[in-house]
């Protein structure tokens, strides 16, 4: 099985409105809600690609107990650790005149020592049955910085490959302890470098730690830095919708093209296929299963031979 990681898991609400004016009244056209945060979105994406996932993390209060309800109704196996404090919520309001969509997201619950200790055994048993971990997004209250590093080196000392996908201090921390992949998008990848060169940066961030880098370049695709070489997906234009979750989809791509020991450009194509089809669904992390095959044979791989 696949294990995926959310220490900050979140119920995801995506209004949709004829269009979005600020300080003004709007009338919702319709209400949808997910279990999210980047793990489970992840979660959601590796089930529906047919691999058999578990998704650990937290969850905690009546949005917990909304989130536990929703994620049952899909194919993830729930092994959510329980929290006193409450799961967070996040908004996204689509706006169906221009595409466009804002995004609220609240802070996390905080997380107690006994609660962390729960969670760490938890994780360690789940190791011991999983081909492959992801630990995705921010971090709650309560929760060490360096929480990602400590949960990479368990993850390599079970011999389990791991993706990192997080941001900040938790990144950099976290690719000292040589994770197999890590993800940021060009933003993140900016500030731990310091370069806005995604090519120049990707590779920063690889002699930072890990093995190698995918970077989420927006429009313009991903970015892959490995040790064989590097390449750049790109999608078949620019599409508008909601990038809520577009990002895990991508993930999902990285991630199953891993178990089943794709080669690193048909990674890149289903990555960015997958992420694409995600910005084109009216809700926020799902995708259209024929929108995927049709976008996955327009992507476009190029190989950057100096790079590696």
């Amino acid at each position: 099985m696949i294990l995926t990681v959310t220490l900050n898991a979140a119920l995801d609400i995506t209004y949709r409105v004829p269009r979005l004016r600020p300080h003004t009244t709007h009338r919702i056209t319709e209400v949808s809600e997910r279990p999210g945060g980047k793990g489970l979105n992840v979660a959601r994406v590796l089930a529906a690609l047919g691999h058999r996932t578990v998704a650990t993390g937290f969850a905690g209060g009546g949005t917990g107990e909304a989130l536990r309800a929703l994620l049952a109704e899909t194919e993830v196996t729930d092994a959510l650790v329980p929290v006193g404090g409450a799961t967070r919520r996040t908004i996204a309001v689509a706006d169906t005149a221009t595409g466009d969509t804002t995004q609220l997201n609240e802070p996390g619950p905080v997380v107690t020592p006994a609660e962390w200790d729960t969670f760490l055994g938890t994780y360690r048993e789940l190791l011991g049955d999983a081909r492959a971990v992801a630990l995705c997004g921010s971090l709650p209250p309560g929760v060490p910085v360096d929480v990602y590093a400590r949960l990479t080196r368990a993850a390599r000392s079970a011999g389990v490959p791991v993706l990192l996908d997080t941001s900040g201090e938790p990144l950099r921390r976290g690719l000292a302890a040589r994770p197999d992949l890590a993800k940021p998008n060009a933003e993140e990848l900016a500030a731990l470098t310091g370069s806005t060169e995604p090519l120049r940066a990707a590779r920063d961030a690889r002699r930072r730690g890990a093995h190698a880098v995918a970077a989420s370049l927006g429009p313009a695709g991903m970015l892959a830095v490995t040790g064989a070489g590097a390449w750049q997906a790109t999608p078949p234009g620019r599409l508008a919708g909601n990038p809520t979750g577009a990002g895990d989809s991508a993930v999902a791509g990285l991630l199953s093209g891993l178990v089943e020991d794709l080669s690193w450009p048909d990674r890149l194509t289903r990555a960015v296929a997958l992420s694409a089809a995600t910005v084109r669904a009216p809700a926020a992390g799902e995708f259209d299963p024929t929108t995927y095959e049709e976008l996955l044979a327009r992507v476009v791989v190029t190989d950057h031979p100096t790079a590696a």
